[in-house]
This record gives structure tokens, sequence and C-alpha cells, in this order.
């Protein structure tokens, strides 16, 4: 018979066994084969729980690098997009052999004519071809014309009237530009604003001389 002494003084372990000669073989081998299988089954576990760990590893470390685009996407891209979308500036072309009339124009960057427009519009540019014509009363910021004007004309920067252009009417220019053969007349003149800067500008220009 296997005869063993247990010390409960420490830790139950195979180190706390103290195993007295043993006669029976059978005994023997049933107590070996039982700390095999524990052997076992503790290497058994460890080989199990190992992949696990690994794989929550690998399942976090993806879930770190993907991410939703969505979220990805920096809020100021998102911005500067709609900034740009908002810059896109309106532009209004009357072609050809088209008449509009008695209308005012509204919300328009830049008018082109290129036929014929009756109308009244405070915009930032207008262009008007060889064969288009304005009647009206309009004010710009900038103002080409290749064509024809008639009516009251307010420009805040530049007038450039090229050769084959015509204005007639009340004018108010920033500044002019006239190309050789231009035609403009009927009450022309400086405008307000621009010739109060004029005025200002000498006034500092004389008293820095003086001084």
């Amino acid at each position: 018979m296997l005869k063993s002494e247990k010390f409960f003084g420490k830790r139950d372990s195979v180190a706390d066994v103290k195993a007295v000669p043993i006669s029976d073989k059978s005994g023997a081998d049933k107590a070996g084969s039982s700390l095999s299988m524990a052997s076992t089954m503790s290497g058994a576990g460890a080989a199990s729980t190992s992949p696990a760990s690994a794989s929550s590893s690998a399942s976090s470390s993806l879930i770190s690098r993907v991410v939703p685009a969505s979220i990805a996407t920096p809020p100021l891209a998102v911005a500067s997009t709609v900034s740009a979308a908002s810059d896109v500036r309106s532009k209004l072309t009357v072609g050809p052999n088209i008449k509009l009339k008695g209308v005012e124009i509204t919300d328009c960057d830049t008018l082109v004519v290129e036929g014929r427009v009756e109308a009244t519009i405070d915009s930032r540019v207008i262009q008007i071809s060889e064969k288009g014509a304005f009647i009206g009363s309009a004010e710009f910021d900038i103002a080409e014309i290749r064509g024809e004007f008639d009516g009251d004309l307010t420009v805040r920067q530049k007038l450039v009237v090229y050769a084959s252009g015509r204005v007639t009417g009340k004018v108010r220019y920033g500044k002019l530009v006239i190309e050789e053969g231009g035609q403009l007349s009927g009450d022309v003149q400086l405008s307000s604003s621009t010739a109060a800067a004029s005025a200002s500008a000498s006034v500092k220009g004389l008293a820095v001389a003086l001084g």
C-alpha cells in the first residue's frame, strides 16, 4: 500500500509531499499517471489561454488602426470645402440676339452683355461686347465697355471704354481709361468719394511740404 504524509503547515504542492518507499507498483503507476494528467491539464490550460490573449491583442490593435472615414476627416477640411463652395462667383451672360427688358438684376457678380439689356443693377463687374447694349441705371466696381451704354453709370473703381465703345448719359467714375476711338459724352465727373480722397491726399501732401 502507498503511504504518504502531508505537511499542512505549508502550501500543498509536490514539494510538500513526503513519499514513503513503495512496494506496490500499481499504486506508483496510479500516482504517476495522476501527476502526469495534472501537468497535462495545466499545460493545456496555458496553451488554451495563450491564443485567446493573442487574438484579443491582435483585435485591439486592428481596432486602433481602423478608423471610419467620417471620423478621420478633419472638421477643417469640411469647413474649407464649404468655404470654397461659398466663394464661387455668379455670372450672367445675355447672349447675342437676346433682349432683356424692364428688370432688376440682383445677386449677380459679373454681367456679360452680348445682346440688349434694359435694366437696373448694382453689381461688381459689367462687360459689354461690341454688339451688346445696356440701357438703364447701373453701379459697378469695374466696367469694360466695348459696345454701347446709355443711362446712369456709376463705376466705383475703374471705367474702361475701348475703341469700339460708346458711353452716354450721367457717368461717375473712380478711374477712367479711354482707348483711341472710344466715345464718352454727357455729364461725366469724377465720383465724389474719389474726389474727396484725392483732396484729402493733396491736403496731407501740402502739410508735409510746408512742415
